[in-house]
């Protein structure tokens, strides 16, 4: 942990200072993670370096398939391994793991790589698809509004998370530790399908204080075209 929040501290600094992140163009980091994978809590701290950058939507999902060997992780969702796994098909991958980062939808990185993790995200943001995102909400309704025209079908996905939680694991590979986790995704579901219009919108019924996140993505899962958060 010492020598990784400088690393990161370093990093931010440094793209901060060449503008290459843009609020309105915000780069999504997906991390599979698990409370019961020893070689996890590096990457999940280095969510939380990401959690502080502007620029970035840092999600992490919670996978099940650790559960077995002697720790239950209950932010845990089956759905989350099958989105892990349907990555690793796209990709040609025969086996999942933890933990891994996949950035803007395409690009895998293994474990707690500070430096790739920063490189991609670098180049996402400085690669706009052209696909403009906006978010508001009415009372108990999100108003999604996307234009651009992608010249092919578009997964509406919403997303939820839990901001922060700590956790006491007791048994399994982490037993002992307590662990901090950050923007721990609650629910995933497409919400709409955009068949490449120039103008979509769609009117989706909310609940609850957690933060709401949509994205544009690919089938497959591929590319992600465009992100928006609000908490």
């Amino acid at each position: 942990m010492s020598r990784l929040i400088p690393t990161f501290a370093f990093l931010m600094t440094g793209i901060a200072g060449s503008t290459a992140l843009a609020q309105d163009n915000p780069v999504v980091v997906e991390l599979y993670t698990s409370q019961g994978c020893s070689s996890c809590p590096a990457a999940d701290e280095m969510l939380q370096e990401l959690a502080r950058m502007d620029g970035v939507i840092p999600l992490a999902l919670h996978v099940d398939y650790w559960d077995y060997i002697g720790w239950e992780d209950h932010f845990a969702l089956p759905q989350f391994t099958k989105r892990q796994q349907d990555y690793a098909i796209v990709a040609g991958e025969r086996t999942v793991y933890t933990p891994q980062l996949i950035v803007g939808g395409l690009d895998a990185v293994v474990g707690a790589d500070a430096m790739a993790v920063m490189d991609h995200i670098r180049d996402h943001a400085a690669s706009p698809t052209g696909v403009s995102l906006d978010l508001t909400r009415e009372g108990a309704v999100l108003k999604i509004h996307a234009t651009g025209g992608p010249e092919g079908p578009l997964r509406v996905q919403l997303v939820r998370y839990n901001p922060s939680e700590t956790v006491s694991i007791e048994r399994g590979e982490n037993a002992g530790h307590t662990m901090e986790y950050v923007n721990i995704v609650t629910s995933w579901d497409v919400v709409g399908e955009w068949q490449g219009e120039a103008d979509y919108r769609l009117d989706v019924p909310i609940m609850g204080g957690e933060p709401v996140v949509v994205i544009l993505q690919e089938p497959g899962p591929g590319r992600i075209m465009a992100a928006a958060e609000l908490r």
